[in-house]
């Protein structure tokens, strides 16, 4: 490509050949040199009249991309009288196209909220896109999708954005997050219970818990919590929603991890927690291993959350044990996959008990790992079909050495010997032929 600004019919000409070329050679050429236009001056406008003219998803996509990667990478090429024109062209672009496709509208959203990001005249970004759209059921997709996208991009890395900009955004986030939500609701409201969109409305949340910026006290009762735990409490929902729904309350179960100061959430998500052990065995029942997986990191990250609490007060308010038992259930899971989720908040467990140096404290804690040591073992066992020595580098194999590494961890807790002894009753349990006077070094070497 030379200097001189290319003509759209040439650059249509180069995006069909990048996308339907069957030769590869001819499809490298278009390759480079849309790259080449993309870093030149003429990306602006050529990108803004491909979303403009609306010829096909190809063109459309592509210049979606390029008006999002020079946001990230080149918004100082644009002068600064230019940016609310280009704001104003880049939300009619995403309206007009909203049903085109979905990876488009997703492009286009990055490029607003990375515009937003960059552009302190712009202010009050979340209140103008809300009331500029909310009213709209049409619009109300990718409203939430920029909504989504805008927490993500304030720690992106592409954007050049100095310390005191991103802390003046998240404080402006924070000060309309709770319109956000109320905005959430009213959307589930709405909808009717919509699939698609509460995914979306889940995904949105998640994003506004991951940057830290909600208030505890309005989320504790709001309607949401509660629409969450009911999708991860029934048996009929899908694969992709109960996905959207457990990674929305590990984000928030994430986001309080210093429980003291966020109390009134942190009792509201305990006690949603703990109602999904029936759900747990429900998905077992039925071998739906995606929302056992679910279930378990859910599980994980409730304990991983309230570990200091469960190690300074065990078995008293949100020290409740209960938490420890809802991961050796896990544990009991056939699948070696779904305990080994758990291995970091039981290493960290170990950590806490071994730094406090109490015996009182590690009794009451030895009968939890006694138990998890008996599961650890099951797991690793070969199958007795099995020939030869097991590789030290398949998945198995791995996740054995990850369960000596743990055994490790959490051994002085129990003792070495009695440990020895477990495994050997173990073994001699389910293979009556195995004898005494086998050692503890055959036990470990083949069963860790």
């Amino acid at each position: 490509m030379d200097g001189g600004k290319p003509n759209l019919a040439l650059v249509y000409q180069a995006v069909q050949a990048l996308y339907h070329d069957p030769d590869p050679a001819g499809k490298e050429r278009a390759s480079v040199w849309l790259g080449e236009l993309q870093r030149s001056m003429h990306a602006w406008e050529i990108s803004d009249q491909l979303l403009q003219l609306k010829q096909d998803v190809e063109s459309c996509y592509f210049a979606a991309q390029t008006m999002k990667m020079k946001i990230q990478t080149s918004f100082y090429e644009l002068p600064q009288e230019t940016h609310n024109a280009l704001r104003d062209s880049l939300l009619s672009h995403i309206q007009n196209l909203k049903d085109l496709s979905p990876i488009i509208v997703t492009q286009l959203a990055l490029a607003i909220a990375d515009l937003a990001l960059q552009m302190p005249s712009w202010k009050g970004c979340v209140h103008t896109l809300i009331e500029k759209y909310s009213n709209d059921v049409t619009s109300m997709p990718f409203l939430i999708e920029i909504l989504t996208v805008l927490p993500e991009e304030v720690h992106s890395r592409s954007l050049r954005i100095g310390a005191n900009r991103r802390t003046e955004i998240i404080e402006d986030l924070a000060y309309y997050s709770t319109t956000v939500i109320t905005l959430l609701m009213t959307c589930v409201e709405k909808s009717g219970n919509d699939e698609k969109m509460l995914i979306k409305v889940f995904r949105c949340l998640g994003s506004w818990f991951n940057l830290g910026v909600l208030d505890s006290n309005f989320m504790a009762n709001n309607q949401l919590l509660m629409v969450l735990f009911q999708v991860l409490q029934r048996d009929e929902t899908s694969t992709n929603l109960h996905e959207a729904a457990s990674d929305c309350v590990c984000s928030a179960l994430y986001a309080i991890e210093n429980v003291d100061t966020h109390m009134p959430l942190a009792v509201q998500l305990f006690q949603g927690v703990l109602t999904l052990e029936t759900a747990y065995h429900m998905a077992v029942a039925r071998e739906d291993l995606d929302k056992v997986l679910n279930y378990c990191r859910i599980f994980t990250e409730l304990c991983e959350t309230f570990l200091e609490i469960t190690v300074r007060s065990p078995g008293q308010g949100m020290g409740d044990l209960r938490t420890l038992e809802l991961l050796l259930i896990c544990a009991g899971h056939p699948q070696y996959e779904v305990v080994e989720i758990s291995f970091n908040f039981w290493y960290r467990l170990g950590e806490h008990l071994y730094k406090t140096n109490d015996p009182a404290l590690h009794g009451v804690f030895r009968p939890y790992i006694q138990r998890l040591l008996h599961s650890l073992a099951r797991h690793c066992q070969l199958d007795p079909d099995h020939e030869g020595i097991p590789e030290d580098t398949d998945d198995f194999g791995e996740f054995r050495m990850r369960v000596s590494d743990l055994v490790k961890d959490v051994i002085f807790l129990v003792g070495s010997m009695e440990c020895f002894s477990q495994v050997q009753a173990f073994i001699r349990k389910i293979h009556p032929s195995f004898h005494r006077h086998s050692t503890h070094r055959n036990v470990l070497h083949m069963h860790l």
